[in-house]
């Protein structure tokens, strides 16, 4: 059985975050999280009536394998990105360019007061752009907006390299030969995978092998890379009472095409998504992405699910989705 943080031990950060004289009213570990422990943590006798714990203990990580290997080097961009070395790169990157983000209240890796390395951030108190959309379309909308301000400034950032923001501050190198040799790779495995676990995709394994490869092959060299956050929906969209939009789950930000991220929004925020669109986008990447992500959409959750997460069947539902929609893109 896996053991998640109580407030009392929570508390050693939070007030070295706070001060001494704040008191721990409770704590509450938010859904949906497979990398790490997101905690709200109430308060009294403080600033505020509430913070955020992120916890990266092993306990947290529901990924089968944690975060051993090129994801835990940083080397594969698209292995599952935890930690707070990640994080902390991240979040010195986007506060730089102007980006917004949760206020960054306490990073300790020193694992004197918590077994895990932990960071204590604001609590945004609006709730989720996801949310919003159901619940306040008129302040979803303005930070829409904003979003798409932001994702400007991002994509806009050029490298000359791709690989995540914390690799490249290290002056390490990223695997691979280019972004859309490294989505092949992957694809091709997602592929075999995904086909040795339903029968649907091994009756179209050839076909869907050689339409990744004939897809690759329009794809031209390219020499620049810009920021992406990699998994931006809008459940990775917090909003401020104003309507500010605030970015999170930003361990995985990387230098990277733009593409992959505009495939990624164009299917997690549908027909929101032309708010969000840009000009001179290649066409022929977002081929191969669409196809490639809609594989990495099948074979991640199924690969989550050989483990213990919890919300088995919102993760079934997101494999067959994808499933479907990848043997739709067979021509």
């Amino acid at each position: 059985m896996r053991r998640f943080a109580e407030a009392e031990d929570l508390s050693g950060p939070v007030r070295d975050a706070l001060g001494a004289e704040c008191r721990i009213a409770g704590a509450d570990r938010l859904r949906g999280g497979s990398k790490k422990g997101v905690y709200r943590v109430r308060l009294t006798g403080a600033a505020t009536p509430s913070v955020i714990v992120y916890s990266w203990a092993d306990e947290e990580n529901f990924w089968p394998g944690g975060a051993a290997g090129d994801g835990a080097t940083g080397t594969d961009p698209f292995a599952p990105a935890s930690g707070l070395e990640p994080f902390l790169a991240a979040q010195r990157l986007l506060h730089e360019l102007g980006a917004r983000v949760p206020r960054l209240l306490l990073a300790d890796g020193s694992r004197q007061r918590y077994a895990a390395d932990v960071a204590v951030v604001e609590d945004v108190p609006g709730g989720t752009l996801e949310v919003l959309f159901r619940t306040d379309p008129a302040t979803a909308r303005k930070a829409l907006s904003g979003l798409a301000r932001t994702l400007g400034l991002m994509h806009g950032t050029l490298a000359p390299c791709y690989g995540r923001v914390d690799l490249l501050e290290r002056g390490g190198a990223a695997l691979g030969s280019s972004c859309e040799q490294l989505v092949l790779d992957r694809a091709l495995r997602d592929l075999g995978e995904a086909a040795g676990r339903d029968g649907r995709i091994s009756a179209a394994h050839g076909r869907l092998d050689g339409r990744l490869r004939t897809l690759r092959s329009r794809v031209a060299p390219r020499t620049e890379h810009g920021l992406i956050h990699g998994e931006l929906g809008p459940d990775h969209v917090l909003v401020t009472e104003d309507g500010e939009a605030v970015l999170i789950d930003i361990e995985g930000l990387m230098y990277f095409d733009v593409e992959w991220e505009h495939v990624f929004l164009r299917l997690r925020f549908q027909d929101r998504y032309e708010a969000l669109a840009r000009p001179g986008l290649d066409p022929r990447r977002l081929d191969l992405y669409e196809l490639a992500m809609r594989l990495s959409l099948v074979a991640g959750p199924l690969r989550l699910l050989d483990g213990d997460f919890p919300d088995r069947e919102f993760m079934e539902g997101i494999a067959e989705h994808n499933l479907k929609a990848a043997l739709a893109l067979l021509p």
